[in-house]
């Protein structure tokens, strides 16, 4: 599919700015018109919601639409949208608010790959005698070991929590078959989708999960956190915000300290700029799946170039799969240099005013399962379909200079 990548970037202003961004796993650019929007709001309706008088009327109706546009970009009901500070915070918010559901001897499994948001959270809840067990990776194949899932799910399996892809390997997992796994063995799924968002159609309904969370921020808007849950899911959570609602006030029993109501409104403009990717299509889901197809193979032609540079160089090794076709991998390239520390290579590409990022992500115990804790984990390159071949390029030949020894 073609993909007019100038008449995309010309949405974020960031991009002018003479620096290639690559570390959009970190947080993406934002889009011009999620920019107008939060002004707008700020500008006309920067007051609370719920009171009769005209601008709280107009900024409660920019909440509810706002909602309704989340909802259409993953396929769900606004009924089924809970906002948060982040996605972080709202799995920990999720973890509190399905406790009382879990009794000792409960188990719950855990992604060895996954962001430790998705996995801190449940671990804690073995002090209320649930059993955490860990779901290993494939350091080989760079994802999810899905030989050691049968052997894991039983009949004490009450949640499974992974991620959609990992922000260290950048592989697509195979969600919607977990899911009809975990089913099977009676227990739910919670997804971190917060990787795979920003570059791939993300319908919870084909899925079948029955929560998932993602980071608006990283889906080219403002710092926000998205859960979906199932309706009944998320009517059966407690209320862990004020003490006088009950279970039915969804989504304010899970909102605590509220949210960026401004965020919110800003963040529902980014449907409409998926629409305008597309370059086929009639109504708006096959709109929608033609403009992420179109993206997600633009995106693939820059993995290709960078993987094909970087299989070439002795001495490097690539963390997750070998190949950039579009349903195996994201845009999320990970790699180390054999006796490097990933610092340096780094900062030294910091120079050609491109930014990439080192560590570990916040993926720590997949970083100490490679073994690389002692040297600053990987080296991360993250695209976005805003991005150029001309921008890898530059940077292939900025890491040349780098890795020239090797």
């Amino acid at each position: 599919m073609n993909f007019d990548v100038d008449r995309a970037r010309r949405r974020f202003p960031a991009l002018a700015q003479g620096w290639v961004l690559m570390d959009n796993a970190g947080g993406a650019a934002v889009l011009d018109s999620v920019i107008e929007r939060m002004g707008e709001y700020m500008r006309t309706s920067p007051v609370q919601l719920g009171a009769s008088y005209g601008p709280s009327r107009l900024a409660a109706s920019r909440v509810e639409q706002a909602t309704a546009e989340t909802a259409t970009l993953i396929n769900a009901t606004p009924g089924e949208i809970v906002f948060g500070q982040s996605s972080s915070a709202l799995l920990s918010r999720l973890s509190r608010a399905i406790a009382s559901q879990l009794a000792p001897g409960d188990e719950i499994i855990v992604s060895e790959a996954d962001h430790e948001s998705n996995i801190s959270p449940w671990v804690r809840l073995a002090e209320r005698g649930v059993v955490i067990r860990t779901w290993p990776v494939d350091p080989g194949a760079g994802r999810l070991d899905m030989n050691a899932l049968d052997g894991l799910l039983n009949d004490k399996t009450r949640l499974l929590c992974m991620g959609h892809t990992s922000n260290i390997f950048g592989a697509a997992e195979p969600v919607a078959e977990v899911a009809r796994r975990v089913h099977a063995a009676g227990a739910r799924i919670v997804v971190d989708g917060v990787a795979w968002a920003p570059h791939r159609l993300t319908d919870v309904r084909a899925l079948d999960v029955d929560f998932y969370v993602f980071s608006s921020y990283k889906v080219f808007g403002p710092h926000l956190g998205v859960l979906y849950g199932k309706a009944g899911e998320l009517l059966e959570l407690d209320n862990i915000n004020l003490a006088f609602l009950n279970k039915r006030a969804v989504p304010y029993k899970l909102q605590p300290g509220g949210f960026s109501y401004e965020a919110a409104y800003g963040f529902g403009a980014v449907p409409g700029y998926l629409l305008e990717q597309a370059p086929s299509g009639k109504g708006f889901q096959e709109k929608l799946v033609t403009a992420w197809t179109a993206m997600a193979e633009h995106e693939s032609r820059l993995v290709a170039t960078l993987l094909g540079y970087l299989l070439d160089r002795p001495g490097i090794t690539i963390h997750g799969p070998r190949d950039a076709a579009p349903d195996s991998r994201l845009p999320i390239v990970s790699f180390s240099a054999a006796d490097r520390d990933s610092a340096d290579i780094v900062t030294a590409v910091d120079d050609a005013n491109i930014g990439i990022r080192y560590g570990d992500f916040h993926a720590r115990r997949l970083i100490e399962r490679l073994g690389l804790a002692d040297r600053n984990g990987v080296v991360r390159v993250s695209m976005a379909h805003y991005n150029t071949l001309e921008e890898v390029e530059r940077l292939i030949a900025a890491l040349d200079v780098i890795l020239q020894s090797y």
